[in-house]
């Protein structure tokens, strides 16, 4: 029984170990999900929601602007996804599609591209390559 219970964990270790891995080698495989994103744009419902009041640098809407474009400059891949993830809200939200676009500009942050429906989130890499990213 207990040659089983060790076997058995010695297993999920290697299942874990192996997950860690992967997502340490491939850090946009779960990029795709946009839960991060949303909670950062969602700092600046009042703003999308109502126009007001306009985000400023140093409120807690552009710092999670400023969050928002590190997370864009943290990996491979990771800038696309955030733009998928953008393009996602936009589509959703479309009556507030302007004020979702306006936020990294009132917040003097560049994520190296831009919120509209019109960006191809697969060409945004190497656009920020183009500007120095």
């Amino acid at each position: 029984m207990c040659e089983k219970f060790n076997e058995m964990l010695r297993i999920s270790y290697i299942a874990a170990i192996g997950v860690i891995i992967l997502f340490w080698r491939f850090p946009d495989a779960a990029g795709e999900d946009c839960s991060t994103v949303t909670a950062l744009v969602s700092t600046c419902s009042n703003f999308v929601l109502y126009g007001s009041p306009d985000p400023i640098p140093g409120s807690p809407c552009c710092t999670a602007m400023t969050s928002l474009n590190n997370l864009a400059d943290s990996g491979v891949g990771n800038r696309r996804s955030v733009c998928r993830c953008l393009m996602d809200l936009i589509d959703t939200y479309s009556s507030n599609a302007t004020a979702i676009a306006t936020l990294p500009g009132f917040c003097g942050v560049s994520l190296g591209f831009v919120i509209d429906p019109n960006t191809d989130c697969d060409y945004v890499d190497q656009y920020a390559k183009l500007e120095g990213r």
